[in-house]
C-alpha cells in the first residue's frame, strides 16, 4: 500500500468516525446549540492536535485532523443555521462561532504546550 493510499484510508476512516460522533452529539443537543458545541469542541481538539502532531505517528494528523475533526465539525450546518436565522441574529451567531472557535483553539493549544514538555 502506498503512502498516499494510507493517507486516504486514514482520512476516510477518521471522517466516518467523526461524522458518526457529530450525528450523536446532534441527537443529544439539536439545532444551533449542537452545531456551536461541536464546532467549539472541534476547535479545541485541533488546538491540542497541532501541539501533539509532531510527536505522533505520521498518519495521526490526517486521521485525526482531516478525518475525525473534519467529519465532526460542520461549517455547512453553521452557515445553514445563520441563513435560517436571517437577521441580526445570524451575524451574532457567526461572530460568536468564530470568536469561541478561535478562543478554544488558542486556549487548548496553550494549555497543551504547558502540560506537554
Amino acid at each position: 500500500m502506498t503512502t498516499e493510499s494510507r493517507v486516504v484510508a486514514a482520512v476516510a476512516l477518521g471522517g466516518g468516525l467523526g461524522g458518526a460522533a457529530r450525528y450523536g452529539v446532534g441527537s443529544l443537543v439539536p439545532g444551533l446549540a449542537g452545531t456551536l458545541l461541536v464546532n467549539v469542541v472541534g476547535c479545541a481538539l485541533i488546538g491540542v492536535l497541532v501541539v501533539l502532531a509532531p510527536r505522533l505517528h505520521p498518519l495521526a494528523r490526517p486521521f485525526l485532523g482531516v478525518g475525525v475533526l473534519g467529519g465532526f465539525t460542520t461549517f455547512s450546518a453553521c452557515a445553514l443555521g445563520a441563513v435560517e436565522l436571517g437577521d441580526w441574529r445570524a451575524v451574532a451567531y457567526l461572530a460568536l462561532s468564530v470568536l469561541l472557535g478561535l478562543s478554544a483553539t488558542a486556549a487548548a493549544a496553550g494549555a497543551t504546550r504547558r502540560v506537554v514538555p
